[in-house]
């Protein structure tokens, strides 16, 4: 690698990850101000609250990579620029294509970094961190829910009134259908424990089967029940599709499928998780031209002002632009990569101007 790509390459990283640095410290902040207000409720006690936000610091760094890089390539483009060193380097041949791809290659290792962070430790943290505060607290799972969770598995629908964090079931129903979509049994259980691979162990057992105008019912202290429901299906109510794994989100769309559900939510969130990495190698682009103008006053601060105000309407539009998909049926890649394709275009609008100037 030539001089000038490893000083680039050191200049916008640092950059980058003083940004980062100082964006976690701020929100971190302000999520710990929010987590006082249930310090003291049952268990939760400050610790808690602290480990809950270093689990939820993983999520944090997935979500502000783009705007991080965004703002610390600002910063260090124009702080290249106000001491004239891009002007020398232009002037020594460097061509705008040059430049670019260099920024290119750095902004990809930090896109590397956002998907694995993305894949291999949001959601576990994102899970663990919702399991600590449920557990501290006191609460159970799907205990804010009026009727709790339903579940279509095939021709049968269960009713689940409240999961644990440790995807325990609490007061099950089972309705069972036939062929013909008539009532053939309910089961009512006090409890289910999963039993790998694919049966869970109710307790309690009360089962009524209807034959025509009869009915019978039975009960069974224990019961093994067959189903395509298992822990990492429930693990839903604990992380969000968008904090979920590309191999757990497409094994619940694949379970929705099966059962002739809605799966726009889940479909917009798995394209997201494809393009949000690369929505770093955008910001880099959105930066380049800043870097070509040189104010030796006030330069700077004003650009990180427009690359904060570029970020947050980034991050508006990404949540703008999923919601309106799932609620309009979009299709799932337009409403996921819709906003990196905008900045993309805005990119490409700005450095043509650069470069016609």
């Amino acid at each position: 690698m030539k001089l000038f790509k490893r000083y680039l390459a050191r200049e916008v990283s640092a950059a980058v990850l003083l940004v980062l640095v100082a964006f976690l410290a701020l929100f971190s902040f302000f999520d710990l101000i929010g987590e006082m207000r249930d310090v003291g409720k049952g268990g939760y006690q400050l610790h808690h609250a602290l480990a809950f936000l270093a689990l939820k610091l993983p999520g944090r760094v997935y979500e502000l990579m783009p705007i991080a890089v965004l703002i610390g390539a600002l910063y260090a483009l124009s702080t290249l620029a106000r001491h004239s060193e891009i002007t020398v380097l232009r002037a020594s041949g460097l061509s705008t294509g040059r430049l670019l791809g260099t920024l290119l290659q750095v902004a990809a290792v930090f896109g590397a970094v956002t998907l694995l962070v993305g894949e291999a430790v949001v959601p576990p943290a994102e899970r663990a961190a919702k399991q600590l505060r449920l557990s501290a607290v006191g609460k159970l799972v799907a205990a804010e829910f009026r009727t709790g969770l339903w579940v279509k598995d095939d021709m049968t629908f269960v009713n689940v009134r409240a999961v644990t964090p440790d995807a325990q079931l609490r007061s099950v129903r089972i309705y069972e259908f036939d062929a013909k979509a008539q009532l053939v049994s309910v089961s009512e259980a006090g409890e289910g424990e999963y039993v790998p691979p694919a049966s869970w162990r109710l307790r309690n057992v009360v089962r009524t089967e209807l034959d025509g105008s009869k009915g019978r019912v039975s009960t069974q202290p224990e019961m093994l029940w067959k189903s395509a429901l298992n822990p990492d299906i429930l693990s839903v109510l604990l992380v969000r599709p968008e904090s979920m794994s590309l191999l757990h989100l497409t094994s619940y769309l694949k379970h929705l499928r099966d059962n002739k559900q809605k799966t726009q939510r889940y479909e917009i969130a798995l394209w997201k998780k494809l393009v949000y990495p690369l929505a770093v190698l955008v910001m880099i682009a959105l930066a380049l031209p800043f870097g070509y103008t040189h104010n030796r006053v006030a330069g700077v601060s004003l650009k990180i002002f427009a690359g904060v105000m570029i970020g947050i309407f980034f991050h508006m539009l990404n949540g703008l632009f999923s919601n309106l998909g799932a609620i309009n049926s979009w299709p799932a890649f337009t409403s996921a990569a819709a906003p990196s394709l905008i900045f993309m275009a805005a990119a490409a609008g700005m450095l043509w101007w650069v470069e016609r100037r």
